[in-house]
């Protein structure tokens, strides 16, 4: 027997072989069987009178969904009594108004007293309406359902209790969804704690109860529990300081105050919790979520079966380490200590991460190799995401020869002045950088990242959740312990979090407390799914990396083919690659076109003709599918434009705005091309490849960003900084410069203090 608040549970309903429930909500998807309590404030309109037919059909096609992909549902219901009342009232209405028109010779109706409903009456009343009701509902989604009633007796009785699991197992055989509610109509009135005392089961007093009990007996795999909250909260839903619990364990009971029961029904989140407790015991999953707000109800059931986090999760596994809502908190107070600390103190935590990269190189390759392995033996990531993943000695080297540069220009980056007014006399305003707050930065087989996106966050002054891929867990694990240690030298070893739990990306991005930008690092899908899953935060990024070289009539030969050569065979892979060649169409069956052609055999890139290019050639390439492809590997599409003018459209009509190229020795045509090109990189005469933190002398870089706000192209430490004014003032208010007033605005700008530029 175990205790909750002084009330015994039985471990184990005498009826159920031990069960075991799922430990983490990513395994929620494996459930077969599945028990959804709908509460009476789900399924009762606001009025308490009737039936909140929209969200009932909702949940009826989430239900319907499931059971078609294979799984065996089954409803606990409430809303008889509800349904009942506004049946029996109409039927009130409507018996006084016959008699008062009969009484009064008056067909004109008065203020008519509706007497208080008996309960079981309206129970009684209900029940058929409400079976009628979800009957016609499943009926639109080729599902049959059935009514089965229900009281605590039938519990306590053992030929009852077989009979009660026969046919709820034939039920299932058949593909019918079960719908049991307890028989209202005849239950008395429930006891207090009369549940659990002496006896082996649980008392059926509620629907929560029976739903508890039912998903034992019938050995479910998870039941989900819908009311009008969210789930559990440490305090007071609406309190200032509640927070949603999002995984409950055994145990935490006392983390909880108990508030009043819902508006309506007769459990409040107290018995849900004491029966979620007992299903957890007997081996099923619980989930208590919202089934009432208008955004989620749609699609919260289907939700939680796909382990996204939705409610509160009840599980008897507790995690070694802290949640990612502590690693948020965590985070952001010590990326606030970071922020105070002396630029020189920031900068020696980098330096320090810097000389730890090729100390430490032997541990950072072994742990590599374990990565690669994996990888390889389990043959999931494609070549190019293989040599992502690989670290090497010259990786190291190079990566700590970026830190060290990154530590040299952070003297200055927060707190720096970049404008100063006065205001008034003895009234003088300053604009200053700082850090943005908390970063999340989700990246994929690239354990470089790790250390780049650090150094970078810890110089701007940042904090920072870093979830990477778990194809490179063991890299990841040792460069985060790393820069914990670096970090440590200043005591802020909380800054920099790495979100070791199985967070789904999704989930994460939902945290907008917590989250002040997210940085993806990965695929274009990985960019484009963060973007679309990010709920009230921005994303800095670009979804993908569609990238042109233009080359002109007067282009120089020499180089034509060494720019494009390097553009698209350096690193196929990388966002900043040759993705689309445009050919001035002059330049067709020219010796400079045949040696582009010919080099591109050379290096073995497939190429795809545009729609024009093809026009030109009697046996032409693969006509390319779309304009708008990023590759990523050896191939690329040719098309031919008529003038600079026509390659600046193109590039605005098909391209990401991230890099784009003009080859020619017009100065006009390049600067025309410079000026007009609106992408985040635009370059004459050298390789798309430039585009580069690195290569652009700022350290590293936490991305490409081809937004229009904030920061654009390669990101560093200033994308990473925002501003704040400060006003320093001596007794000012506004009333003085009123027209009447002692004091005039001044608005002076004042001269920037000197720069360290040591």
């Amino acid at each position: 027997i175990r205790c909750w608040s002084n009330i015994p549970f039985i471990t184990v309903p005498l009826s159920r072989a031990h069960g075991k429930s799922f430990a983490h909500r990513s395994e929620l998807k494996h459930a077969k069987r599945i028990v959804v309590k709908l509460g009476s404030a789900v399924v009762t309109r606001g009025d308490e009178c009737g039936l909140a037919l929209g969200r009932l059909a909702s949940i009826v096609e989430q239900v319907s969904m499931l059971q078609n992909q294979g799984r065996e549902m089954m409803i606990v219901t409430s809303g008889a009594v509800a349904f009942g009342k506004q049946r029996l009232r109409h039927e009130i209405l409507l018996s006084q108004s016959v008699r008062q028109a009969l009484h009064s010779g008056q067909s004109q109706l008065k203020d008519m007293a509706i007497p208080v409903l008996e309960a079981r009456a309206c129970a009684a009343a209900g029940q058929s309406g409400l079976m009628a009701l979800y009957e016609a509902m499943f009926t639109q989604y080729s599902i049959c359902a059935a009514q089965i009633l229900v009281t605590n007796l039938d519990f306590h009785d053992e030929q009852k209790r077989r009979n009660l699991n026969g046919t709820l197992h034939e039920l299932l055989r058949m593909n019918i969804v079960p719908i049991i509610n307890t028989n209202d109509a005849v239950v008395p009135p429930p006891e207090p704690n009369s549940d659990l005392q002496g006896v082996n089961v649980i008392s059926v007093k509620d629907n929560d109860s029976l739903a508890a009990r039912l998903a034992v007996e019938m050995k479910t795999d998870l039941l989900i529990v819908l009311s009008d909250v969210e789930g559990l909260f440490d305090s007071p839903p609406g309190s200032d300081d509640a927070k949603l619990i999002d995984i409950f364990y055994p145990g935490d009971q006392q983390s909880v105050t108990f508030g009043t029961k819902s508006r309506v029904g007769m459990g409040g989140m107290e018995a849900k919790v004491k029966a979620a407790l007992w299903a957890l015991q007997g081996g099923t999953s619980v989930v208590i979520a919202n089934g009432t707000h208008p955004k989620i109800s749609g699609h919260v059931i289907t939700d939680i079966v796909e382990g996204k986090k939705v409610g509160t999760f009840f599980s008897e596994v507790k995690p070694a380490g802290p949640t990612v809502e502590q690693q948020g908190e965590m985070a952001r107070a010590g990326g606030r200590t970071l922020a105070a600390l002396q630029p020189e103190q920031r900068a020696e935590i980098i330096y320090r991460l810097a000389d730890l990269l090729t100390d430490q190189r032997e541990e950072i390759l072994l742990a590599n190799k374990k990565d690669l392995e994996e990888a390889e033996n389990k043959g999931r990531l494609a070549l190019p995401l293989l040599k992502r993943l690989s670290l090497s000695t010259s990786k190291l080297n190079s990566l700590a020869i970026g830190l060290r540069q990154i530590a040299a220009s952070s003297r200055d980056s927060v707190g720096r002045v970049i404008r100063r007014t006065r205001i008034a006399k003895d009234l003088d305003l300053e604009q200053v950088t700082v850090p943005i707050g908390v970063l999340l930065v989700i990246f994929e087989s690239r354990p470089d990242c790790l250390p780049q996106v650090s150094a970078l966050a810890i110089a701007s002054g940042n904090g920072l959740l870093l979830k990477g891929g778990k194809e490179a867990a063991h890299s990841n694990q040792i460069l985060h312990h790393l820069t914990q240690e670096a970090l440590s030298i200043h005591g802020v070893k909380d800054a920099v979090q790495l979100v070791n739990t199985r967070e789904e990306v999704e989930d994460l991005c939902r945290l907008d407390k917590l989250i002040d930008l997210i940085i993806p690092r990965g695929s274009s899908q990985l960019v484009r799914n963060i973007q679309k899953a990010a709920k009230g935060i921005p994303v800095m990024g670009h979804s993908e990396g569609i990238c042109h070289v233009y080359v002109d009539t007067d282009a120089s030969v020499e180089k034509v083919t060494r720019i494009i050569r390097d553009s698209k065979c350096e690193y196929p892979a990388a966002c900043n690659a040759l993705e689309t060649l445009l050919i001035h169409r002059d330049l067709l069956r020219t010796p400079l076109f045949d040696q582009i052609i010919d080099m591109l055999r050379v290096e073995q890139v497939k190429i795809h003709a545009g729609p024009r290019f093809a026009s030109y050639l009697t046996f032409s390439p693969s006509e390319v599918k779309s304009l708008r492809t990023e590759y990523g590997d050896l191939e690329c599409c040719i098309e031919v434009v008529d003038s600079v003018q026509e390659a600046v459209e193109h590039i605005h009509k098909y391209g990401s705005s991230h890099t784009d190229v003009i080859i020619t020795e017009n100065e006009k045509t390049a600067k025309f091309f410079l000026q007009h090109v609106d992408s985040a990189c635009v370059f004459w005469n050298a390789s798309t490849r430039f585009s580069d933190g690195y290569r652009f002398g700022l350290g590293a870089e936490v991305g490409i960003s081809t937004s229009r706000i904030h920061a654009r192209g390669p990101v560093g430490i200033e994308g990473l900084l925002t501003t704040k004014w400060l006003l320093r003032g001596d007794n000012h208010v506004v009333s003085d410069f009123s027209e009447h007033g002692s004091m005039k605005y001044l608005h002076e700008s004042l001269p920037l203090p000197q720069r360290n530029t040591s």
